[in-house]
């Protein structure tokens, strides 16, 4: 029964809730439930809440900082089997492909900060988020000219493009647009944190 359910599911994949709905001949908000039901509440979505314009007003924000709010992923392998939402591979690179050199709604110098010194500020992380002595090296090279993201809802399983060189705590991890192999990465975390 498991795997009847798990393949039954399977067919969802990129599908809208209506969509789901006419494909089980059920109402939007039964299919939410059965599914929710019959997949052990591991159901996935992805909501659209915030309108274009909406964005653009919290870009403006003098205190918006970034991020992706996703997990890291890669399109191969088991990843394959969902499609996350496509901030998952092109958060940072739709910041500033799209809303710093398309739309010039926020300059460069924002989006940057908003990206490194503040979140790490208000996390009140140490000795990261800006080029300084004595802090870790943690360094990405692009081209705002050609950074862009390439993800949809459709195909989130896409890399952004335009991303030359990463160096993380010292070591490059990207070199010309291509990884390394190095896993230079550790545990980054704030003033709440207790070791066990």
């Amino acid at each position: 029964m498991f795997y009847e359910e798990k393949a039954y599911l399977s067919n969802t994949k990129g599908k809208t809730l209506e969509e789901v709905a006419k494909i089980r001949n059920e109402s939007p908000e039964g299919t939410a439930i059965d599914l929710t039901m019959e997949d052990s509440s591991r159901v996935e979505c992805v909501y659209f809440m915030m309108t274009e314009d909406n964005v653009k007003k919290q870009l403006l924000l003098p205190y918006m900082s970034f991020c992706s709010d996703a997990a890291s992923l890669a399109p191969e392998g088991d990843f394959l089997k969902s499609n996350p939402h496509p901030r998952a591979y092109g958060s940072f690179a739709r910041l500033l492909g799209k809303y710093v050199r398309e739309e010039k709604v926020i300059p460069l110098e924002k989006a940057i900060y908003g990206l490194t010194t503040l979140p790490v500020t208000n996390l009140k992380i140490q000795r990261r988020g800006a080029l300084k002595k004595g802090y870790f090296a943690d360094v990405v090279v692009f081209n705002p000219d050609n950074i862009q993201d390439h993800a949809t809802f459709k195909e989130p399983h896409q890399y952004s493009t335009g991303m030359a060189d990463v160096f993380i705590n010292g070591v490059q991890v990207l070199k010309d647009g291509e990884h390394t192999g190095a896993t230079p990465g550790r545990f980054v975390h704030g003033p709440g944190w207790k070791q066990p």
